[in-house]
């Protein structure tokens, strides 16, 4: 697998498994119903640095993003989000992405990285547990989650 800044040429490959996971309304808390365009701009800013994780064979199976979580004088704490297609599960593709991104961070001069809504559910969590995060807190039934109904969104945080 091969992790590499991405170009606006990968959108339309991200597209798809980006519109999955947001509208199965279970991980994000993106409006299920995001256009592409509006999608596109979300997950590509320039404010942003993206990148993909490339199968062998060339096809984006995973994109990740890197962004200052706060402005001014905080600027240093940095944010991320990571979808892995979802037909690639169960590959490390996610874990791949995120020690990526948690390298990238620190070679970007961020001090930390703040997950701001990690739903309570999602497997993810166990994930950023093992990589060294830890919740400060949690939203009690901020999330609307299809199968297990309100649950907490979690603060998560890791010193880099």
């Amino acid at each position: 697998m091969l992790i590499r800044e991405a170009t606006a040429d990968d959108w339309p490959h991200i597209w798809p498994f980006w519109h999955r996971i947001v509208a199965a309304a279970e991980t994000y808390t993106w409006d299920p119903d995001t256009t592409e365009d509006a999608a596109r701009d979300l997950w590509m800013s320039p404010a942003k640095r993206v990148y993909v994780a490339q199968d062998d064979d060339g096809t984006v199976i995973g994109s990740a993003y890197l962004t200052p979580n706060y402005g001014g004088p905080a600027a240093r704490i940095a944010n991320a989000g990571f979808m892995v297609d979802p037909e690639q599960a169960g590959r490390g593709i996610g874990r791949a992405l995120a020690e990526h991104m948690l390298t990238e961070a620190k070679a970007h001069g961020y001090r930390a990285m703040v997950f701001n809504a990690v739903v309570e559910t999602n497997p993810a969590v166990q994930l950023w547990t093992s990589l060294g995060f830890t919740i400060l807190g949690t939203v009690p039934d901020a999330f609307e989650h299809p199968q297990h109904g309100r649950v907490g969104l979690h603060i998560m945080h890791k010193t880099l």
